[in-house]
C-alpha cells in the first residue's frame, strides 16, 4: 500500500530513528562515539578545537566531490537516542535511489529504498508501509548526481581540526521543513555522522564506522516484496 502521507512515529523511523535525541546546538564537531547514552556523549564533548582553514564553498565543493565519486558504500551505524537507548545495524547504499537500514537485533526494523519508494518493516509484526522517497528528508543523498547548494538550502558551515560539519535544510519534506547537519572528516572529507531535525523538532543522530566504499552491495537487499506484508 502506497502512503501519500505520514505519521509522525513513521516521520521519525524514516529520519533513521523511533526516538528523538535531545539538541545538540550549535557547540563543537567533535564526532559523537558510537558509545554510551547520546546525552552523556554530548556532554563529554571537548571544547572547540583551533577551526580549521577552510571556506563553506570549498566545504560544500569537497562534499559533493565525496558523494559523486561514491556511488555505493556499505558501513556499519550506531543511533543514539535521548534515552541512552543504543541501536546498531549495517547500511547499504546504492545510488541512484537505493537504501537499506538493517537494524540489528533485538530491533526488528528494515527500512529499504528501491528507487522510487522506501518500505518501512517490521518484522516482528510483520507489517510493512510504503512511501514515497520524495517524501524523506535524506532525499537528495540517493540522487545520480549531488549539488548540495541546488539540491538545498545552504544554512551553515562550521569547522574545527577534526570535523567540518554543514547545515543544510529541505522544504520539501512531508509536514515542512526539515534541518539536516552533515559531519565529515577532514582528514578526507568523508562522511561520518549527520543530524536530522524532523518539523516537529525532534532529532535523529547516526554515526558511521567500517565504511567501505568499493564493495558493491547485492542488488537484492534492496528489493521491495510488495505482496509478502499485507
Amino acid at each position: 500500500m502506497m502512503r501519500s502521507c505520514l505519521s509522525l512515529s513513521a516521520i521519525a523511523i524514516l529520519l533513521l530513528g523511533a526516538a528523538p535525541i535531545l539538541a545538540q546546538g550549535n557547540g563543537p564537531l567533535n564526532l559523537v562515539p558510537p558509545v554510551g547514552p547520546a546525552s552523556q556523549a554530548i556532554a563529554r564533548q571537548a571544547p572547540a578545537s583551533e577551526k580549521a582553514s577552510i571556506d563553506q564553498g570549498t566545504a560544500i565543493a569537497k562534499a559533493n566531490a565525496y558523494f559523486n565519486s561514491n556511488l555505493t558504500m556499505i558501513a556499519d551505524f550506531v543511533q543514539l537516542s535521548a534515552d541512552g537507548r543504543r541501536t546498531d545495524g549495517k547500511l547499504y547504499v546504492q545510488r541512484p535511489g537505493r537504501l537499506r537500514f538493517e537494524y540489528a537485533r533485538p530491533a526488528t526494523l528494515e527500512i529499504i529504498a528501491d528507487g522510487t519508494s522506501v518500505a518501512v518493516r517490521d518484522r516482528k509484526l510483520a507489517t510493512q508501509d510504503v512511501y514515497f522517497i520524495g517524501q524523506t528528508p535524506l532525499k537528495f543523498l540517493l540522487k545520480e548526481k549531488i549539488d548540495l547548494a541546488k539540491d538545498t538550502q545552504i544554512l551553515d558551515m562550521k569547522a574545527d581540526d577534526k570535523s567540518v560539519a554543514i547545515f543544510v535544510e529541505d522544504k520539501a519534506t512531508f509536514g515542512g521543513t526539515s534541518r539536516i547537519r552533515l559531519v565529515f572528516d577532514t582528514a578526507n572529507f568523508s562522511l561520518r555522522q549527520w543530524t536530522v531535525t524532523d518539523p516537529q523538532g525532534y532529532e535523529t543522530l547516526v554515526s558511521l564506522s567500517n565504511i567501505n566504499l568499493t564493495q558493491k552491495p547485492d542488488m537484492s537487499l534492496f528489493k521491495i516484496n510488495y505482496e509478502r506484508f499485507n
